[in-house]
């Protein structure tokens, strides 16, 4: 297939884990699996003139992720969040405030990108202060019409409200979230519904959106577009972390919707790349040739 360029636009840091500290951060994962995944990827984020803010640029270029719009700001520090794991490896996040990513400020680069772009993708963590609140959203709107605008919802903590979700869907075409964040999404979109099924078709009506996913963990996957459902099972494995499972989940279906493949197949291959993320340590590990788009 031809390359697309696929890129996420919000927060890039580190996750401080019991194990040590791992790169991370929602639309930097999508970036760099969707460059393993054999897309053209690229990061609209900050970091701080520290050595964190080096190494995750560093880490970017290694992984085949174009940082040119990633800012380097002297007066923020880089971006952390505080990981602790349940028995069953289920994260719970600390995030720091004030960090580099709350800051992104505007600039060519990101013009040129998503304007470029074949899909971006962006959630609502990197929307809780003004500053980045307002780059992300200029940036949605710089966005080709024929582009995916995937709002990949991921609450976290309180950083979230009505009006955060509300904005992000109307400048979306396409929403992933998970079965938990599902009701509460609903909810606070007032979007009425008693089963999972019937609330995802009222976001999907309420928005006009060309595609609803829903992930459910080891119950694996739905995709919903205006004509079509498909549901498929999760893979069985053997879970070590469940951290940026969502993230290569959401970077195979944007990469496998790109690719033109059937929607039964984007969610077959995109269950597979987060069922292997969740069977290693830590969010961007590297992804077997096997489940790349060819």
């Amino acid at each position: 297939m031809t390359r697309p360029l696929v890129v996420g636009i919000g927060e890039v840091l580190w996750d401080l884990l019991p194990a040590g500290p791992q790169f991370g951060g929602a639309p930097a994962n999508v970036a760099m699996h969707a460059a393993a995944l054999g897309a053209h990827a690229a990061l609209v984020s900050a970091v701080g003139e520290d050595p964190e803010g080096r190494e995750a640029v560093e880490r970017l270029a290694a992984s085949g992720v174009d940082s040119r719009a990633v800012a380097r700001l002297p007066d923020r520090p880089t971006g952390v969040v505080r990981v602790t794991l349940d028995g069953s490896g289920q994260p719970s996040y600390d995030i720091a405030t004030g960090s580099a990513w709350d800051a992104i400020p505007w600039s060519d680069a990101i013009a040129e990108l998503v304007a470029r772009a074949d899909a971006v993708c962006f959630g609502s963590l990197a929307q809780r202060g003004p500053g980045s609140r307002g780059t992300v959203r200029r940036a949605l709107g710089d966005v080709g019409r024929a582009a995916w605008r995937l709002f990949d919802v991921n609450l976290r903590q309180w950083w979230f409200d009505a009006e955060v979700l509300d904005t992000s869907l109307r400048l979306a075409n396409a929403v992933k979230l998970n079965d938990e964040e599902l009701p509460v999404v609903a909810r606070l979109c007032d979007v009425v519904g008693d089963t999972p099924e019937v609330q995802l078709a009222g976001l999907m009506s309420k928005y006009g959106l060309a595609l609803a996913a829903l992930t459910a963990g080891p119950r694996g996957a739905t995709l919903l577009t205006p004509t079509a459902a498909v549901a498929a099972p999760a893979p069985a494995t053997r879970v070590t972390d469940t951290i940026g499972a969502g993230d290569a989940f959401t970077a195979a279906l944007l990469v496998g919707l790109l690719s033109g493949a059937s929607l039964s197949a984007v969610a077959t291959r995109a269950n597979a790349v987060a069922a292997h993320v969740c069977s290693q340590p830590g969010a961007t590990p590297p992804i077997p040739p096997i489940l790349r788009w060819s």
